[in-house]
């Protein structure tokens, strides 16, 4: 049996969670989120746990098992912590900035970047450590938006300038070796 989806999930003070057949709605104090997974698992609560559980060993089917429980954990994590992810600016006038709601990137192109924050998702800028925070309770839209504000500028191998995660490694290469006389 899956060694994730056996797990079971338990959910935490001031989150509600709602199942009917295969939707799932999960309701807290940071928002709402709702999925609706394959009727071929089975979702269950018992004594302030989820319960996820599969009917046969085959593959597809187990697949579906651990997935599902992921998920389903989370969003009650989601709702009821949130997630975050923290991405780095690096580079010689390279700066972001706030307008409002909205994030603006200075990252070396003729205008500035600007980017509206999705519905449940909030930016947090540290303009001295140029540290962008992107918040929200949905860890796909986080890590999605995470993903697209890093394409904007990803980081170039020679001198490692660009947007990246923070803690991620680059992977740098050599300039040229010069002319030898």
């Amino acid at each position: 049996m899956s060694r994730i989806g056996r797990l079971p999930i338990t959910i935490p003070a001031g989150v509600q969670v709602d199942i009917k057949d295969s939707h799932v709605q999960v309701k807290g104090p940071k928002g709402n989120l709702e999925f609706t997974f394959s009727p071929e698992i089975s979702i269950a609560m018992e004594n302030g746990q989820i319960l996820v559980t599969r009917p046969n060993d085959e593959a597809h089917i187990r697949a579906l098992h651990g997935t599902t429980r992921a998920v389903l954990n989370n969003m009650v994590s989601g709702v009821s912590d949130g997630f975050k992810q923290i991405l780095e600016i690096d580079g010689v006038g390279y700066r972001p900035d706030m307008d409002g709601n909205k994030l603006v990137l200075y990252v070396g192109y003729s205008h500035p970047v600007v980017i509206e924050p999705p519905e449940g998702i909030t930016f947090e800028v540290d303009t001295k450590t140029r540290q962008i925070t992107i918040l929200g309770y949905d860890k796909e839209v986080v890590g999605q938006l995470a993903a697209n504000i890093r394409k904007v500028r990803p980081p170039e191998p020679y001198k490692g300038k660009g947007i990246h995660y923070l803690g991620e490694r680059i992977r740098r290469k050599a300039g040229k070796a010069g002319k030898a006389k």
